[in-house]
C-alpha cells in the first residue's frame, strides 16, 4: 500500500506539472491509477522472475552433482561387473578341478606309492651310508601314505623332498660317526662320505681305515697310507681345514680299487 501510495505521488507531480495541458480531472486520476496498478504488476512480475531465476541455478547445480554421482556410479558398477565376471570364472575353474579331483587322485597315488618304493631300492642299493637316518626317513613316508589327515599335496611334498635330499647327497661331502658293522664285529667309527660315491671309515683311535666296496657289499681294510688322507678328509668335512687335494681309492663298477 505504501508503495501504491509513493508510486501514485511521483504521477501526481509530473501530471501537476502538465496540468494546463488537461482539461479533466477524472481522466486524471484514472490515467495515474492506471499507471501505478501496471508499474506495481510489472514490480511483482520482476520478482517473480528473480525468484524463478534462483530457483533455476539452484536446480541446475543440483542437477549437476547428481549426474556427477550417476557418473561415479556407474564407473563403481563396471569395476563390480568386472569382479563378478571373475568370480564367475574362478568358480567355473574350481568347480572344474573338483569335478576331476577323484580321477586326479586314482592317478597321483599309485605314483606317489612307486615312487617311494623306488627310493628305497635306491637307498637299499647305494652306498650304505646314514643308513638309519635314510631308512627312518622312508619309513616315515611310508606311514604317511596310509594316513587320511594329511592332504595329497603335502604327502607329494615330502616325497619330493626326500629325493631332492638324496641328490643333495651326491654333491656333498660329510664325516659323522656312528657304528660300523663287519659281520659279527661292531664298533664305533668316524665315516667320510664323498658324494654317494666313496664311503670311508677310520677307526677313533686312528690306527685303522677302510672303505666300502659296493660291488662286493662289503668293507674293505685300507693300507696305513691312506690314514692320514682319511684323517685330512675328515678335517675339511668338519671345516676344520680348507678344502685341500687328498689322494685317495676310489672304486669305480668294473674296475678293481
Amino acid at each position: 500500500m505504501y508503495l501504491k501510495q509513493t508510486i501514485k505521488r511521483g504521477w501526481q507531480l509530473s501530471i501537476f506539472l502538465v496540468l494546463p495541458l488537461l482539461a479533466n480531472a477524472g481522466a486524471l486520476d484514472e490515467a495515474i491509477d492506471t499507471q501505478v496498478n501496471t508499474d506495481i504488476a510489472a514490480q511483482k512480475s520482476q520478482e517473480k522472475i528473480d525468484n524463478l531465476s534462483d530457483e533455476t541455478t539452484d536446480m541446475l547445480a543440483e542437477y549437476r552433482d547428481v549426474l556427477r554421482q550417476t557418473q561415479s556410479l556407474k564407473s563403481y558398477n563396471d569395476q563390480l561387473q568386472s569382479l563378478v565376471n571373475s568370480q564367475q570364472e574362478e568358480m567355473a575353474s574350481i568347480t572344474e578341478q573338483l569335478n576331476n579331483i577323484e580321477t586326479t587322485q586314482h592317478d597321483i597315488v599309485p605314483l606317489m606309492l612307486k615312487m617311494i618304493d623306488v627310493l628305497q631300492q635306491f637307498v637299499t642299493l647305494d652306498v650304505p651310508f646314514l643308513k638309519q637316518e635314510r631308512q627312518t626317513r622312508l619309513e616315515a613316508l611310508n606311514t604317511m601314505m596310509e594316513r587320511a589327515d594329511v592332504s595329497l599335496a603335502e604327502k607329494y611334498r615330502r616325497i619330493m623332498e626326500a629325493y631332492q635330499v638324496e641328490t643333495e647327497y651326491g654333491r656333498t661331502i660329510e664325516a659323522y660317526q656312528a657304528d660300523l658293522e663287519d659281520g659279527e664285529t661292531k664298533k664305533t667309527v668316524d665315516f667320510l662320505r664323498i658324494g654317494r660315491v666313496s664311503l670311508y671309515y677310520l677307526t677313533l683311535d686312528g690306527k685303522e681305515a677302510g672303505m666300502w666296496d659296493n660291488d662286493k657289499k662289503q668293507w674293505v681294510t685300507l693300507s696305513d697310507d691312506y690314514i692320514q688322507a682319511i684323517t685330512d678328509g675328515l678335517k675339511v668335512a668338519k671345516k676344520q681345514l680348507p678344502p685341500d687335494l687328498m689322494v685317495l681309492p676310489v672304486k669305480t663298477v668294473g674296475e678293481k680299487q
